[in-house]
């Protein structure tokens, strides 16, 4: 399944991918806040979430119960096969338009 994933998208895919075991909502969250200095909801990222794993992107689990959080259980996330190849293909596709467009964006005047 080939789709096309937007720059949020791929913000909380390379973030769960980065966090390995410790990818839930919190982690996500707070990662992608301080790594893209940005504040985010967590209903937005939920929604992201909902989405990628609909695509194929993600999957998710529930976790064992923990006294910390009251006896809740938190939902982990792991990007999923069809998702590493939609995130290369992502990279592949920026990589080829930074090079076709280095001397337009060139910083040097």
């Amino acid at each position: 399944m080939k789709g096309y994933i937007g720059e949020f998208e791929e913000l909380v895919l390379l973030t769960i991918a980065s966090l390995g075991e410790d990818a839930y909502g919190v982690t996500v969250k707070e990662a992608i806040e301080q790594r893209a200095d940005r504040s985010i909801s967590l209903g937005a990222l939920h929604a992201t979430i909902t989405r990628l794993e609909e695509k194929g992107y993600l999957k998710s689990w529930l976790g064992e119960p923990t006294q910390e959080r009251g006896g809740r259980r938190k939902r982990y996330f792991e990007v999923t096969h069809q998702g590493k190849i939609e995130l290369h293909h992502m990279k592949s596709l920026r990589d080829e338009l930074w090079k076709l467009s280095k001397g337009t964006l060139s910083l040097s005047k």
